[in-house]
């Protein structure tokens, strides 16, 4: 089990005096986004070079100043300069909900700039790490063709691994878990609305399967709701997957200032100096 390394440290954010205290935190996947989960992600981005788009939809009266306008719906979408991939911040555009928690990034790419549909998309909740989502973003900026599969599933499970995760007693093959059996990765069927080219994607009869992509969760208590999710269309690449399953899964501390309720009591946390 883990345990804080300084339990006298006080954690709560109200608590300190003269602002919030930071902490180095592990395990990762426990760690939250530290409620910076667009910041985090949107730095990435803007380092690599993608470009910035904000979307806002409002109601106005006549006559009615524009500062008072009601904003109604607003998305931040980011582009790759190729135009194959992009990056929509959907938390404030009434996203779906995925495992009871609303989708907060969804990742897609395009084989060529010709065709206006997605060839897949990923799908991230509040409270996934930010360096996984970066990470992932990263090695989705590095390929050249960002559509094209250039590994196999197993790929995915050996990053975890690397990590000590435990493969799946009953599938070794498809899916493992953290050692405290709480955040997990498994190869299953793909949720209701995730995009994706496979045509099953859109399958909704029961008698038919539906296409397999990777699925990431924690549940800090059985039955109690995820502390955060993360879809992959059954067409995203197993290399991509496994840049995000690596980040996430990785030993290596985070630096947070903001925990999560749900797993404060099983980090290992060290004072920032």
């Amino acid at each position: 089990m883990e345990a804080p390394l300084y339990p006298d440290f006080p954690l709560d954010p109200s608590t300190p005096s003269g602002g919030q205290s930071a902490f180095w935190v592990g395990p990762r996947h426990l760690a939250g986004d530290d409620r910076r989960l667009y910041d985090a992600v949107a730095d990435t981005l803007s380092g690599l070079g993608w470009t910035s788009l904000t979307i806002v939809r409002g109601r106005q009266e006549p006559g009615e100043a524009e500062e008072d306008r009601q904003v109604v719906r607003s998305t931040v979408l980011h582009l790759s300069p190729d135009n194959l991939r992009w990056a929509q911040w959907s938390l404030a555009d009434e996203p779906f909900l995925l495992g009871a928690l609303p989708i907060a990034w969804q990742i897609s790419a395009r084989a060529e700039t010709s065709s206006p549909l997605a060839q897949w998309s990923a799908y991230f909740t509040p409270g996934v790490p930010g360096e996984a989502v970066a990470d992932f973003l990263v090695a989705l900026d590095a390929r050249d063709q960002p559509a094209v599969p250039l590994a196999g599933p197993e790929l995915v499970l050996d990053a975890v691994a690397a990590h000590g995760w435990l493969r799946d007693v009953d599938d070794p093959s498809g899916g493992a878990t953290d050692p405290t059996f709480t955040s997990h990765i498994a190869l299953c069927e793909v949720p209701s609305l995730i995009q994706d080219a496979d045509p099953r994607a859109l399958t909704t009869e029961t008698e038919e399967a539906r296409a397999a992509g990777w699925q990431a969760w924690a549940e800090p208590v059985l039955g109690a709701p995820c502390l955060w999710a993360a879809s992959f269309g059954s067409s995203v690449p197993h290399d991509l997957v496994a840049a995000f399953a690596a980040s996430l899964s990785s030993i290596a501390p985070v630096l947070r200032r903001v925990l999560p309720e749900s797993t404060r009591e099983r980090l290992l946390r060290a004072p920032a100096c």
